[in-house]
């Protein structure tokens, strides 16, 4: 199973500013659909109904943890019947860089013309000192 930060795109650049080694954050978040594990570089299972990304914007992080703000519209599936099982992460609309993948909260049928939003996405580290 391959869910998770990207190592090479984000968590070792993370973990290297431990050592003062500047890490560039992305302009942007974009959110990609999939019907399983995108697997290490999110390119496994896309979506075929809508292959776009979506830009998410984030509320400020407060006790180690972030929330969505907004999502930049809905999928709209085009012409398939699958169903939604994971999403992947990215800091561009198109190519750019994988930054990580995560699971949906529960599994979604995806027939043709349905719409799916994003309702909630949390991105949070623990344990935090308290």
């Amino acid at each position: 199973m391959t869910v998770g930060l990207s190592a090479a795109n984000l968590a070792n650049k993370w973990l290297d500013m431990l050592a003062a080694t500047a890490f560039t954050a992305p302009a942007a978040f974009y959110v990609k659909l999939h019907t399983a594990d995108p697997g290490a570089s999110g390119a496994t299972a896309a979506a075929a109904g809508d292959t776009t990304r979506k830009q998410v914007t984030w509320n400020a992080a407060s006790a180690g943890s972030k929330a969505m703000a907004s999502m930049s519209g809905s999928w709209t599936n085009g012409g398939t019947n699958e169903t939604l099982s994971h999403v992947s992460f990215w800091d561009a609309s198109s190519a750019g860089n994988f930054l990580g993948s995560a699971v949906l909260s529960s599994t979604q049928q995806w027939n043709t013309s349905n719409v799916y939003a994003l309702t909630a996405l949390t991105a949070a580290f623990t344990p935090i000192a308290a």
